[in-house]
């Protein structure tokens, strides 16, 4: 058994600490209940600024935040560094790499994982953006190839360094691609004076015949504009079939030369041993009713980007978004301690606040029930937003300099390759 202190209160174990469980733990701070909050890191890190990581706009540290000091002052709240193997529902344990936790209510809140479409290749060299660790390896990658660009002869040679092929154009596909065209518009020139402008090449390759397919027609077609004027060679209705490391092989546009692809193309659930099959849907999200709670398990939940749960407005599932998870954390909080006090609980009904993406300085799309913006004050609205997410006055204050030396200097200063002593990296 993990070591946990006893408690006559009811135990709540949290699995996963982004969005959905971190909001589900601060809104039940000193609530009552015994929490034990369960993840593979020891940080909280910010999703949507992975980008700006990998480009080099900001340190991995401004957006991640400890988990210790995030709690403190809480009573009675655990946290264990561990992956979950097992739910055992019969016995209310589940099992996990550091031992077994009994819980009198499971959240599942862990997120999702990079979906590949099967394409064993692209899974084994493609790089994802889906953590801090994998934004800090694909800005090495980036940095690596123009300095080995300088160290070939030919052109031909020089296209397998100098293509950049992102998979996907979602929001984080649209808005690295933004951050890569105005690193090489800004700052490769000044770096690497010997690397033509035209040499390199940004192409984003997209499967549907639109940009942002979450958001509105008009979002698409600005992002589409800003990205071709920005230098971005965009490729819709074109799918990648293979890459072997030298070459992306695409239905659509032909061969790429290239041995980087960032691939921000899908996501799907992740699979836990004892949830029964019956209870994963599409994309291996895991079924749940109208309370967020797990078809066919009493007392586990799922909210985030592993859950789908279903309502007349979203037959298919909500969008995996932020805003879905922040709000169905919230109403489970609420529902949580009134199930604990023999009281009804309420149905989750999604209420949608807007979507958007930024592509770059003074360009950003944003979405909203009542309006749709484009360009400065949009860029303006998205800033603001996500700075105010941060965790962190001082984590704030950094992202914020950055984000303001960049405008001024048209630079940022943040280009190292750092990678572990004899690490074997390409």
């Amino acid at each position: 058994m993990i070591n946990i202190p006893p408690s006559d209160k009811k135990r709540l174990v949290i699995v996963g600490s982004g969005f959905a469980g971190l909001r589900l733990a601060r809104m039940l701070k000193n609530s009552g209940f015994q929490i034990v909050l369960i993840d593979k890191n020891n940080y909280y890190q910010f999703q949507p600024l992975f980008y700006q990581v990998a480009t080099s706009g900001l340190e991995a540290t401004s957006i991640s935040f400890p988990l210790r000091k995030i709690f403190h002052g809480y009573r009675d709240f655990h946290i264990r560094i561990a992956e979950v193997q097992h739910i055992d529902p019969e016995k209310r344990q589940i099992w996990t790499t550091i031992g077994n936790v009994r819980y009198d209510y499971l959240v599942l809140a862990h997120g999702a994982g990079n979906f590949f479409f099967g394409m064993k290749n692209i899974e084994e060299k493609a790089l994802p953006m889906k953590s801090v660790s994998e934004a800090i390896t694909l800005r090495n990658a980036i940095l690596r190839n123009f300095e080995k660009a300088l160290a070939v002869k030919t052109i031909e040679e020089r296209k397998v360094y100098l293509n950049i092929v992102i998979v996907g154009g979602g929001p984080s596909g649209v808005e690295v691609s933004g951050a890569l065209a105005e690193m090489k518009k800004f700052v490769i020139p000044k770096d690497y004076p010997e690397l033509k402008d035209s040499e390199i090449r940004i192409h984003l390759v997209q499967a549907t015949d639109r940009l942002l397919p979450s958001m509105s027609e008009r979002s698409s077609e600005f992002a589409r504009k800003y990205l071709e004027k920005m230098g971005v060679d965009i490729h819709l209705n074109t799918q990648v079939r293979d890459f072997d490391g030298k070459t992306v092989q695409t239905e659509g546009c032909g061969d790429i030369p290239s041995n980087l692809v960032i691939w921000t193309a899908g996501i799907k659930g992740i699979l836990i041993s004892g949830i029964p099959e019956q209870s994963y849907g599409p994309g291996m999200r895991i079924l749940t009713d109208e309370f967020n709670r797990v078809k066919g398990m009493d007392s586990v939940f799922a909210i985030g980007d592993n859950a789908l749960t279903k309502e007349e407005k979203y037959p298919n599932g909500h969008p995996q978004l932020a805003q879905v998870a922040l709000q169905q954390a919230t109403l489970l909080s609420k529902n949580l301690v009134r199930l604990r006090d023999g009281k009804p609980i309420q149905p989750f009904h999604y209420k949608n606040k807007g979507t958007m993406a930024t592509i770059g300085r003074n360009l950003a799309v944003v979405d909203v029930p009542f309006a749709f913006f484009h360009g400065t004050f949009a860029w303006m609205i998205w800033m603001f937003i996500h700075l105010m997410a941060i965790l962190g006055t001082k984590n704030k204050l950094i992202i914020f300099l950055n984000w303001l030396w960049s405008y001024l200097t048209y630079d940022q200063s943040l280009r190292f390759i750092m990678q572990p002593e004899g690490c074997k990296c390409k």
